[in-house]
């Protein structure tokens, strides 16, 4: 009888990603304890954003150790999610991943610097500054939703649409408490650019989950 082949998600290189990410966020807890402290409570209480959104902003380890544990644990999320959703066979392949990884990282390194861009522009360069870190500080913190999903679907309820929908659920709510926080805190400077903001948000920010959805 001729074997079936089979897809199994715990390749080798499937391990590796969550653990390599894991290796991020303990340089992010070791380097910023108290930091880290505050920012793992980020949904519950807005100290961290209180605290930090007024001094380094976004270029400082701490933000990149946590971007880099988002990108790794978002490329693998939507990788899996993609196979279980889809209905897709990569067969293991770390191609798509990388894909996915590639695309992810183009697409937040552009739509920084062409948020950083349209502040020197408009001359709102503090505004905008503190609007990517409340922003990014949210989707980075969602980071853990999806390293915790990848661990599941890889290794104990593998194949599981729950776990999927869950994730993605949290995800939303997270990033959705950020952009509420965002549009409270500066409910003027949007309301003196609402038709840029408008535009912001279809292009930047919608635009992108529609698109990730329709390939899920």
């Amino acid at each position: 009888m001729e074997a079936i082949p089979r897809t199994i998600y715990t390749a080798d290189w499937i391990t590796i990603v969550p653990f390599a990410s894991v290796f991020f966020l303990v340089l992010a807890k070791s380097f910023f304890y108290a930091r880290f402290l505050n920012y793992i409570i980020l949904p519950f209480n807005n100290k961290y954003i209180f605290i930090y959104s007024k001094k380094d902003m976004l270029f400082n380890w701490f933000n990149v150790f946590f971007t880099i544990f988002q990108l790794l644990n978002c490329s693998l999320f939507i990788y899996l999610a993609f196979n279980i959703l889809g209905g897709s066979d990569t067969g293991n392949s770390p191609k798509m991943f990388f894909m996915i990884a590639g695309s992810l990282i183009l697409f937040l390194v552009a739509k920084i610097f062409f948020q950083l861009g349209n502040g020197f522009v408009f001359n709102t360069n503090r505004v905008i500054t503190e609007f990517i870190f409340k922003k990014l500080s949210y989707f980075n913190y969602s980071g853990l939703v999806m390293f915790l999903a990848n661990v599941l679907l890889a290794y104990v309820l593998k194949e599981s649409t729950t776990v999927v929908y869950i994730a993605l659920g949290l995800i939303l709510f997270i990033n959705g408490m950020g952009l509420a926080l965002l549009i409270r805190n500066h409910q003027n400077f949007i309301t003196a650019n609402f038709f840029y903001f408008i535009l912001y948000l279809c292009a930047l920010e919608i635009a992108p989950l529609v698109i990730i959805g329709s390939f899920i």
